[in-house]
């Protein structure tokens, strides 16, 4: 008997459950299971199909295994971050401000429990190797939309970045493991957390802009 037929067959068993399922409907019933102390890991496949109302066997209709409904998790929250923190950016006026800007926006959809960023968070220090792998694909797109946005932003100010590319890299880093621990405290501490993660930003920039004059200095006397 074909795994199809199987699948069918034990679906008709169960009135209960849906005849189909999408993958949508798969994710949906994984974000409901997790939680801000429980990984995306420590899923099983019947868990998360008991949950979609279906078959087992049905989840392999939309997924190989639950490491790739979970690789499709992170993908869902850098895409879902990225357009948060992307708007907020944007309306910001100033590069004191969207410093500010990003990370209270990335505060609030931290303690809106948002899970799919609890996905993005946990699964960078607790997953497996293919999640952690995930995760840092989605931050090296945080990293190139930060790039582009110090650069642009130096240009007008008409100063000059050391490294964008790698300052971009040591916010983001910064910016997520920061965030990473927020998840365990209380509520009462954002405000010192945003102005810690603030602080500790600007103080990369203005290292950066330190260590351009520097560089500039030096070329112009040789």
């Amino acid at each position: 008997m074909s795994q199809r037929l199987h699948s069918d067959i034990d679906v008709d068993s169960h009135p209960g459950r849906k005849a189909t399922i999408s993958r949508e409907d798969l994710i949906a019933a994984a974000l409901k299971l997790i939680g801000p102390h429980r990984s995306v890991s420590s899923l099983s496949l019947r868990e998360v199909a008991r949950e979609a109302g279906i078959a087992p066997n049905s989840f392999y209709r939309q997924f190989r295994d639950t490491d790739e409904l979970a690789v499709a998790l992170i993908d869902l929250a850098g895409q879902s971050l990225r357009k948060i923190v992307g708007e907020a950016r944007h309306r910001a006026a100033t590069r004191r401000s969207i410093v500010r800007s990003s990370i209270e926006a990335f505060m609030e959809q931290l303690r809106a429990d948002d899970k799919l960023l609890h996905v993005l968070l946990r699964e960078g220090t607790v997953g497996s190797d293919a999640f952690k792998r995930a995760v840092d694909r989605e931050l090296s797109f945080f990293e190139e939309e930060l790039r582009v946005d110090l650069i642009r932003l130096a240009a007008i100010d008409k100063i000059t970045l050391h490294e964008p590319a790698l300052v971009a890299r040591s916010i983001t880093r910064l910016v997520f493991a920061m965030g990473a621990t927020a998840m365990d405290m209380p509520r009462e501490k954002d405000h010192e957390l945003i102005e810690q993660m603030s602080t500790m930003v600007r103080i990369i920039l203005a290292g950066s802009r330190a260590m351009a004059a520097v560089g500039k200095a030096a070329n112009v006397g040789n």
